[in-house]
């Protein structure tokens, strides 16, 4: 059975950062792209960043690129995104996603978990 168990969403400043982690279990992690994905309080779900199997390609959407990192550790079966220079749009449900192709399609996310929010506020 696939798991994907998100933590490390928090309430933070505009202007901080965070450090997501996504433990997966049930597959062979090394062998499948991976992505982040979002969803803010009455919007769609939004794709966020991939990443590849061997972790050396990496792709981000326009509204994260620079701020965000997202990154694998195949050994431990752990993906990761960091948060920087958080602002209020970038609140919401984050949610780590197991992906067949890459770069992956961005607009179905069927295999995914249960999320980690994330709430940027003063």
């Amino acid at each position: 059975e696939v798991q994907l168990v998100e933590s490390g969403g928090e309430m933070v400043h505009p202007g901080g950062s965070l450090r997501l982690t996504c433990v997966a279990s049930g597959f062979d992690f090394d062998r499948y792209p991976m992505s982040w994905a979002r969803q803010a309080p009455g919007k769609d779900l939004e794709w966020i960043a991939a990443i590849n199997g061997w972790g050396t390609r990496t792709e981000y959407a326009s509204a994260v690129e620079g701020r965000f990192t997202i990154s694998r550790d195949n050994a431990e079966n752990t993906l990761s995104l960091q948060l920087n220079n958080l602002q209020s749009e970038d609140s919401g449900l984050y949610f780590c996603v197991r992906e067949h192709l890459f770069p992956p399609e961005k607009l179905r996310f069927p295999e995914r978990g249960q999320g980690t929010q994330v709430i940027v506020s003063s």
